[in-house]
């Protein structure tokens, strides 16, 4: 077991005085009410290191189509002469193609894998070529309800519920659109992890590696009941307006919704323990909680986050993909989980984190426990959840070897 370090990025509230760090812009921002102004990306910002491929029409699960599907991807590397070497990274629910290179005014935010994927990193860009596409259904670039439909409308409230299945089934397209006829390794975590199984299962002879972080082979009830919630505070914002928003100012969008769900989603991704030892139940700052107008130290810690996925992600985006991890079950139609999971052909590392109470081990296990050829480790973590997007000398090297093998 590997212990993965704590957390202590840019969008932690190291600032509980509130001397111009993200705590104190987060109090700004509590206070004034300042809305978010970005949100989905749109073509007016610029395709930044996005590319685009057209993959036509999609047939849903839900027996649907979905018409003239975009899908936005990056890529980094070089394809051999072969095309045995290339990479496929799928991003979790808030993330996005963006895994290696600078924010800016067309990527919201930094390379979210940057320890991992890279010249010299484990998925080594000098030697594989890697392609990560943003998620069909989200709000970077792929088809998605911010996106336009036919008619030229955005989709807003028309666009159809899809699954982890069809967002598998658009990537398939998009592989076979670039050429791509095969995969030296597919590997996500937490959502992206649900499409690599996914993957795995739908497409045995085309995946020759596999790794699942934090994820698992179908949702659980206690994911599907956070995931509920979420759903419920974006669509009970009175902005919101059934999903038919994009037409309004964007100070006058769903972002109250969407701020509580992200408050939700990220009380999951982290430990009772780890906001213990970090916040207690200390004020914030100058701030009083005992006459109703001031917050704790975790409550800013919450408000920051919140306020920082408005500002770069879309509320319907954000139903739509949490939902889509509600449906996720590669044992649907297939006989069962164990039954699916003995589909898969590729070499299989399995990792889950001790103290995840989103995907708890026991049921991240159950994929190493069918899947004919799966490596399982336990990484050693106080954050919980959020601990598969940190670097670690545990996580490197298994997937090092992984490559290696």
């Amino acid at each position: 077991m590997t212990l993965l370090g704590e957390h202590r990025g840019p969008d932690a509230p190291t600032d509980p005085q509130g001397d111009g760090g993200p705590a104190a812009q987060a109090a700004a921002e509590h206070r004034t009410g300042t809305p978010a102004l970005l949100g989905a990306w749109h073509p007016d910002r610029g395709a930044g290191d996005r590319r685009f491929t057209s993959i036509g029409a999609l047939p849903l699960e839900s027996g649907e189509v979905l018409e003239d599907v975009t899908m936005a991807y990056e890529t980094w590397g070089t394809l051999d002469r072969d095309r045995g070497n290339a990479v496929l990274v799928l991003h979790a629910l808030t993330g996005d193609s963006h895994v290696r290179g600078a924010a800016g005014p067309s990527h919201p935010t930094p390379g979210w894998w940057e320890e991992i994927v890279g010249p010299g990193r484990p998925i080594d860009t000098d030697r594989y070529f890697v392609i990560a596409p943003n998620v069909l259904g989200g709000c970077q670039g792929s088809t998605g309800p911010s996106s336009a439909a036919p008619d030229g409308r955005p989709y807003g409230s028309r666009f159809p519920q899809v699954t982890i299945r069809d967002q598998v089934a658009a990537e398939h397209r998009l592989a076979e659109e670039l050429g791509l006829p095969r995969w030296a390794l597919v590997i996500g975590g937490s959502m992206g992890g649900m499409r690599a199984i996914e993957w795995g299962v739908t497409h045995p002879e085309q995946v020759e590696r596999l790794a699942v972080i934090a994820s698992s082979a179908r949702a659980s009830a206690d994911q599907i009941a956070w995931n509920s919630a979420q759903v419920a505070a974006i669509r009970v914002d009175p902005a919101f307006h059934g999903g038919d928003y994009y037409h309004l100012p964007p100070e006058e969008g769903p972002h109250a919704g969407l701020g509580i769900a992200r408050r939700i989603a990220h009380t999951t991704y982290r430990t009772a323990d780890e906001l213990e030892a970090r916040f207690g139940n200390r004020s914030q700052g100058p701030e009083n909680p005992l006459d109703g107008s001031g917050r704790h130290q975790v409550t800013s810690y919450l408000d920051h986050h919140a306020v920082k996925l408005s500002r770069r992600f879309d509320a319907n985006s954000y139903a739509t993909l949490a939902q889509s991890m509600s449906t996720h079950d590669v044992g649907r139609d297939r006989e069962g989980t164990a039954a699916a999971l003995r589909r898969v052909r590729a070499r299989t590392l399995v990792v889950a984190i001790d103290s995840d109470r989103l995907f708890p081990p026991e049921l991240v296990r159950e994929i190493a426990e069918h899947v004919p050829v799966a490596r399982w480790q336990l990484a050693s973590s106080p954050i919980g959840h959020d601990a598969f997007l940190l670097a670690h000398p545990g996580l490197e090297k298994w997937i090092g070897d992984l490559l290696d093998h």
